[in-house]
């Protein structure tokens, strides 16, 4: 019996292949919450489609604002190997498209400490611009909401960016994250502070943008681009005589973070899917990355089961 239910018309195929690749040993936790996405995206998209087609596969292999290469390649993995399968098995010729080209990467992200982030916090408060132009005179505004943002809750900056007025409940603090990466739709539970802090900002922004689509709105009452955002958060950043650093760096330090409060926690495993849950990853293994980050991770590693751990966390 299957553990999860497809609901698109090409559901019949999928539950087919999906038990060829287990019979094969070749299935795992990233195959499953891809291959239901792909339906997902079959029944919005393709209705009343039976059949799969080389159109779902172009659409579905293309990389979205969102991605990297690599995790392209890892949301489509599964679906190459339907399309060989279908193409075996059903006599069809359809092209799968090719993998993209990953970059090889050394980086290591910036290891912040909390004093640096105060003085930041406070030089981003410290701004002001003396003009009539709407658009920078809210620019400080949005700029300590959106950082503040990323560094309690852990989200995406594109997540940031795109994230809509109407997703955001300020009465009960969860973030309704669908613009994301991977097409992983995600609830996200905003610290109390955060909360009241968003409340008073949406109240300000709305003086100025007061039927504004977005949360954090450009003057074309869109959302703002990658560059945007880096820029302006290198120019806070540095104007502290601080090294330079990538704005995504505010995501491994919430995770690393978090990782370290699980020390001697005695639902460890738990309280590591909830995380992971929170951070819009589609398997453990992604939340596993940070662990090369984290410096007390051994400690956890000790105080737990190893074999109930990997079974919530399996190895590669």
């Amino acid at each position: 019996m299957n553990q999860f239910t497809l609901k698109s018309n090409l559901a019949p195929l999928f539950y087919n292949f999906l038990k060829y690749r287990k019979a094969l040993k070749k299935w795992s936790s990233s195959y499953e919450s891809n291959l239901i996405r792909f339906d997902k995206y079959c029944l919005e998209s393709y209705p009343l489609e039976i059949t799969l087609q080389q159109v779902m596969l172009n659409e579905w292999f293309q990389q979205s604002e969102t991605e990297i290469a690599a995790s392209t390649n890892t949301r489509t993995s599964v679906i190459r190997a339907l399309a060989q399968y279908y193409n075996s098995f059903f006599d069809k010729q359809l092209i799968i498209p090719e993998y993209l080209k990953e970059l090889n990467s050394t980086y290591m992200p910036y290891p912040f400490i909390q004093e640096q982030l105060q003085n930041f916090f406070i030089k981003c408060d410290s701004i002001k611009f003396n003009t009539t132009i709407i658009s920078k005179r809210t620019k400080p505004l949005i700029i300590s909401a959106i950082i503040r943002l990323l560094y309690s809750s852990g989200i995406r900056t594109c997540e940031a960016r795109l994230l809509l007025k109407d997703q955001v409940n300020l009465n009960t603090g969860v973030l309704n994250v669908i613009n994301t990466k991977g097409y992983n739709q995600h609830f996200v539970v905003m610290h109390e502070s955060m909360r009241l802090y968003l409340k008073e900002y949406d109240k300000n922004i709305s003086i100025f943008y007061p039927n504004r689509k977005y949360f954090f709105p450009n003057r074309l009452n869109g959302y703002y681009c990658r560059t945007w955002l880096q820029n302006n958060f290198n120019v806070i950043w540095m104007s502290c005589e601080y090294p330079r650093v990538n704005i995504y760096d505010l995501r491994h330090n919430y995770a690393t973070i978090n990782i370290n409060k699980l020390i001697n926690e005695p639902n460890f495993n738990s309280k590591f899917y909830y995380l992971s849950k929170s951070m819009g990853h589609s398997t453990l293994e992604s939340t596993k990355y940070y662990y090369s980050l984290t410096s007390k991770i051994a400690i956890i590693l000790k105080n737990i089961e190893e074999d109930s751990f990997n079974d919530i966390v399996p190895g590669e």
